[in-house]
């Protein structure tokens, strides 16, 4: 459980949050919509949020 969670879902769940900042920052470059802005700020807080708890069961079963 341990190995699956920190070798294919961590990179995963690391890999979405990075993919939504790149992405709020390519519109905010581009002068995109304010709206649009916000919307991908508050995903890229809950992925966050996912990626830390992904984060901290996986340190929790590898002390199991």
């Amino acid at each position: 459980m341990a190995s699956f969670l920190s070798t294919i879902i961590l990179p995963v769940a690391v890999a979405a949050v990075a993919f939504v900042l790149l992405l709020g920052l390519i519109n905010m470059m581009r002068g995109g919509s304010p709206n649009r802005s916000q919307k991908l700020m508050r995903l890229r807080v809950l992925l966050q949020f996912v990626a830390i708890v992904i984060t901290v069961l996986a340190v929790w079963a590898m002390g199991h």
